[in-house]
């Protein structure tokens, strides 16, 4: 296959790192990695600026200002001649999207010559009695059809539309169809509207070209009673399935089978059912013989169709006499049309049609508006057959006779059959005088729109020679000649001076910058080498920098990117000796080394990851990719869990460092290797942890886990205290509430919710969990001191970050712990009022900060740029949705309770999937948006979810088939859906998205009008698997 020369151009840039040595670089290699001498590109030889050659400075803008080279520069306005019809060339149909299929059958029905014939013999009133003054507007699928093909034989169009015959049948030029149903479809109903014409001749054209006859023989095999059931056909439907020859397809379409078993048949001599036997007789050929190849088939298993991919030969003369009943000398019919599907897909894919010219016995190809002339009069299918080949397909390409063809995709053959005297006047057709005057009409409407598009043309070119002048003396000082001093600047720039010769925005090279302030070799594609002397004029014109000449050419990057790409060629050899190596004992006496089992599990892929990011490491890139984990670390959060997940592994042997950085002292985590393996993995992983076999374990770790365990029966006893001091607010019984504010007090105290969802874990696992200290209210205030919710509002939803608490309760938490800020809600009744009741808070509300909170809120949900959604692949849909489903239940169930007993060391932590996880997030809620509010000062950190869901995880549960993607609010929904084919390998039209139990549908609306936010589940449910789904990506976007 065919690289891109943007590929190419980066292949060739390092090649010789095969053969050099990092400490072998020299200035000639670093210039060949910054591609100094590569050629540049000449005027006119690329269609768009080469993005990888630093040398190409066409296709950025200049031909707006070269206009005394090549006029069309000054413009962008085609050459109307373009879409002027060549001389002795066919005309081509447009493509209505997914309507190709159409058009191959309309080139084939075109150039069946007694069919065009026919169809202009056809009575046209409408036709005949138009005037010309007005546009003319066929009806019938007749008079479709009668335009079209005049359009066809004597446009000057290079191409004519076929919207208005596609309209009259109906089809959906956004839906492909199933090319063999309408082929069958259409015929009938072409026949349907031909039999109402007055002439007879033209009534039965349809059957005189296209239909034959066969029977269904039975033959009973009791009595022998034959029975036949005669048949009229218009295409034989061959199955193709386990055949490699037309004529083996043939041959098994009049093979006999057996009827026997629940198949029997009813025999009227028997009177009764009987074993027999039926084939199908052919008793006569029609002149045009369609066969179908059956490549689209049902699939049981999948319950969709399928394309059949196998390799036919059909002959370019196919005689057919041995198949006929009356087993006739003479039938012989000669190839006249091949039509293709391209693509591997039953769903999807182009058609296109060959086709022979009965007139000069040319062969030429078809596709849309594309025609091509087949050299020498033969056909020629290999570059079909190359396109659709898969990655599994054959590489080598079929071997056939002569005057044989093959093909994997060829779905139906038209042959044409040889009369013994060929009336040579009848390759001539000739338009009637009514339909020639329509396309007069036509053709003379063509010639004022290119009129038109010359004038449009001559006005755009002549301002262009008025403006070109200024620019074009300095865009010819910019190509750098060989061994002159050089500099660099940004493509874009370049691009945009072009466009606007006023422009007066600075250079800015320090996007391009690496690490070590020079210029990145990957940033290479994004700037252009240009000559010192153009590099003045345009700094002191415009300004900017920094200035980046030869001096700025990266060694230091090159010899890494040297070392990495070594590194990746010799990494398969190396994680096979290392896993042999791995699996010998060591010898008595040999010194060994500690490494983690999972480090050993994912060298091989942690390596790889390893050498692509150091590859990458420069780049001004996201700290997230679609379709990936996070990678950015950022501030870490104190309390962040370490639970070993293996993919949040970072580094090599991470897994047994501790947390002081010396030996973990989890024996059952690590292994042995030998002196030879550690070696082999240290080239890959030089500063991973090295941990020799004489390495004792951390003593901090052992003495903390002595202390631990001493200390474990100290915080069973406190927690067995508090527990019982606070019983009730434990298991959450009698629970004060504030839509039901209680008869016997007038003041109810507030803690937060985190607080108390923290005791309680503690107090479930005081083994496992750290003993609360302080209650933390602060988080619940805003920074002036006052409280962030009204009560309003924490009965509407605010309820989620706090707890209410008795007096009694109250008294118990401050002689328990440290109280940073008391909170409490009063009941007062306003007797001057009727005695109406009245709540405040202590601190009182901060009105500034709660309307703020409100506002950005609303605007964060609404204006997000760059955040997670997690797309959830779904298979079994119940038990995906009720394993999303956030979790009602009270915290203080037996339930909840069961979910939250200790484990024991070394088992899994059922929030995480080991294996098939991404990395850990930590996030305020799974409610829903309007409920979860995300900017409360400090409360955004650590209020996990609400009285739903008190004691849920606040990491993000990782399941099998979840992919994070990285979204925009105002991206649409059709840009999130080739997100996810590209990360799922689903096509769009198979994708079914929902979002809290709503269907996604509209693909121009935005994420954000759609209710998508910021950490949102997404469902994906999959149609069907699709394979081609880079064909489709073309095709969505197109």
């Amino acid at each position: 296959t065919l690289m891109a020369p943007r590929l190419q151009l980066e292949k060739a840039a390092w090649r010789w790192v095969d053969t050099v040595k990092p400490e072998d670089i020299t200035q000639e290699h670093v210039e060949l990695a910054y591609r100094i001498a590569v050629p540049a590109c000449k005027r006119g030889a690329c269609r768009r600026n080469c993005k990888g050659n630093p040398n190409c400075l066409v296709g950025i803008g200049e031909h707006s200002w070269l206009g005394e080279i090549d006029e069309n520069t000054f413009h962008n306005i085609d050459d109307p001649n373009s879409e002027r019809r060549d001389k002795n060339t066919f005309v081509g149909l447009t493509n209505l999207g997914a309507t190709c299929y159409v058009n191959t059958f309309l080139q084939v029905w075109f150039h069946n010559l007694e069919l065009r014939r026919t169809l202009y013999l056809c009575q046209n009133s409408r036709a005949e009695g138009h005037s010309t003054e007005s546009e003319y507007e066929p009806r019938t699928i007749c008079e479709h059809l009668q335009y079209l093909f005049a359009l066809l034989q004597n446009s000057t169009r290079r191409y004519i539309d076929p919207s208005g015959l596609v309209k009259a049948l109906g089809l959906n030029t956004g839906q492909q169809q199933d090319a063999q149903e309408f082929s069958k479809l259409f015929l009938s109903l072409l026949e349907d509207t031909l039999s109402q014409q007055k002439d007879p001749t033209l009534q039965n054209v349809i059957q005189q070209q296209f239909c034959g006859e066969f029977s269904y023989v039975t033959v009973c095999t009791q009595c022998g009673r034959s029975s036949a059931l005669p048949s009229r056909f218009y295409e034989l439907e061959l199955n193709i399935q386990g055949h490699k020859t037309l004529a083996e397809c043939v041959t098994e379409f009049l093979k006999e089978e057996k009827l026997d078993g629940d198949n029997r048949y009813f025999c009227e001599n028997c009177q009764s059912k009987q074993s027999a036997t039926r084939r199908i007789t052919l008793h006569s050929l029609p002149r045009t013989l369609n066969l179908q190849l059956m490549r689209f088939v049902f699939d049981r298993q999948s319950g969709h169709k399928k394309k059949l991919n196998n390799l036919i030969s059909f002959p370019e003369i196919l005689e057919m006499g041995s198949f006929l009943e009356a087993k006739e000398e003479k039938c012989t019919y000669d190839l006249s049309a091949v039509l293709i599907h391209r693509g591997v897909s039953a769903y999807s894919g182009h058609y296109i049609a060959h086709v022979r010219d009965s007139r000069t016995n040319d062969w030429y190809k078809f596709n849309d508006e594309e025609i091509e002339k087949m050299e020498g009069k033969k056909l020629q299918l290999g570059l079909e057959e190359d396109i659709a080949e898969t990655v599994k397909s054959q590489t080598r390409k079929p071997k056939y006779s002569k005057g044989f063809h093959c093909s994997r995709n060829a779905y139906m053959l038209v042959y044409k059959r040889r009369l013994d005297q060929e009336d040579q006047t009848q390759t001539n057709v000739e338009v009637p005088a009514f339909l020639q005057r329509l396309v007069d009409q036509d053709n003379k409407k063509f010639e004022e729109w290119c009129s038109e598009m010359v004038d449009m043309r001559r006005q755009s070119v002549d301002k262009g020679k008025a403006k070109h002048v200024e620019v074009k003396e300095l865009y010819e000082l910019l190509p750098a000649q060989d061994g002159e001093p050089f500099e660099f600047v940004p493509v874009e720039w370049l691009k945009k001076w072009l466009d606007d010769s006023t422009a007066t925005k600075a250079i800015d090279n320090s996007p391009f910058l690496c690490m070590h302030g020079k210029l990145h070799p990957d940033r290479i594609g994004e700037a252009k080498r240009i000559s010192n002397a153009a590099a003045e004029r345009l700094f002191n014109r415009y300004g900017g920098g920094p200035r980046v000449d030869r001096s700025f050419l990266c060694r230091d990057c090159v010899t890494r990117r040297c070392q990495v790409l070594r590194l990746k060629n010799q990494l398969s050899e190396d994680y096979r000796e290392v896993t042999n190596l791995a699996k010998t004992q060591l010898k008595s006496g040999d010194e060994g080394f500690w490494i983690g089992k999972a480090s050993l599990r994912q060298w091989r892929q942690l390596a790889l990851e390893q050498l692509e990011e150091e590859e990458e490491e420069t780049k001004h890139t996201n700290c997230k990719t679609n379709g990936e984990k996070p990678t950015c670390t950022g501030a870490e959060d104190g309390e962040q869990d370490n639970d070993g997940d293996e993919e949040e592994m970072k580094m090599f042997n991470e897994d047994i460092l501790c947390c002081h950085g010396g030996l973990s002292i989890h024996e059952g985590e690590r292994r042995l290797v030998s002196h030879e393996v550690w070696g082999k993995l240290k080239v890959y992983f030089p500063r991973a942890p090295e941990f020799s076999q004489r390495q004792e374990s951390c003593q901090q770790c052992t003495r903390m886990e002595k202390e631990g365990k001493e200390n474990e029966a100290l915080n069973r006893m406190m927690a067995s205290e508090q527990k019982n001091s606070l019983l009730n607010l434990f298991q959450e019984k009698n629970r004060p509430t504030l839509q039901k504010w209680p008869q016997d007090t007038d003041v109810l105290y507030i803690v937060s919710l985190f607080f108390v969802d923290e005791w309680r874990k503690f107090i479930r696992r005081p083994a496992k969990s750290n003993p609360v200290s302080n209650v933390g209210n602060n988080i619940l205030l805003c920074p002036h001191g006052g409280f962030m919710f009204t009560y309003n509002s924490m009965i509407q939803g605010d309820a989620q970050h706090i707890a209410l608490l008795w007096p009694a309760e109250w008294d118990v938490i401050c002689r328990l712990f440290l109280v940073d800020q008391p909170i409490c809600i009063c009941r007062t009744q306003d007797m001057q009022d009727s005695g109406s009741v009245q709540y405040r808070t202590e601190p009182e509300l901060c009105r500034e900060c709660r309307e703020g909170f409100i506002f950005q809120q609303q605007r964060d949900l609404r204006e997000y740029a760059q955040a997670t959604v997690y797309v959830r692949k779904v298979i079994d849909s119940k038990r995906m949705i009720k394993e999303a489903a956030p979790e009602f239940s009270m915290s203080g169930s037996e339930a909840e309770d069961e979910r939250e007993e200790p484990k024991m060391e070394g088992e899994k932590d059922p929030d995480f999937n080991q294996t098939d996880d991404g990395a850990k997030r930590q996030k305020l809620s799974d409610a829903s948006p309007s409920t979860a509010p995300s900017c409360v000062p400090s409360v955004a950190c650590t209020a996990t979810a609400g009285k739903s869901g008190i004691r849920r995880s606040m990491r993000h549960r990782r399941l099998r088939g979840e992919k994070a993607l990285i979204v925009s609010a105002n991206q649409t929904l059709k840009e999130l859906k080739i997100q996810i084919m590209h990360a799922f390998s689903v096509a769009p039209f198979d994708q079914n998205l929902t979002i809290d139990g709503r269907c996604l549908t509209d693909d121009s609306a935005t994420l954000g009008s759609l209710g998508v936010f910021p950490e949102s589940i997404i469902c994906l449910k999959a149609d069907e698997p699709i394979a081609d789904y880079a064909a489709m990506d073309d095709a969505y976007q197109g």
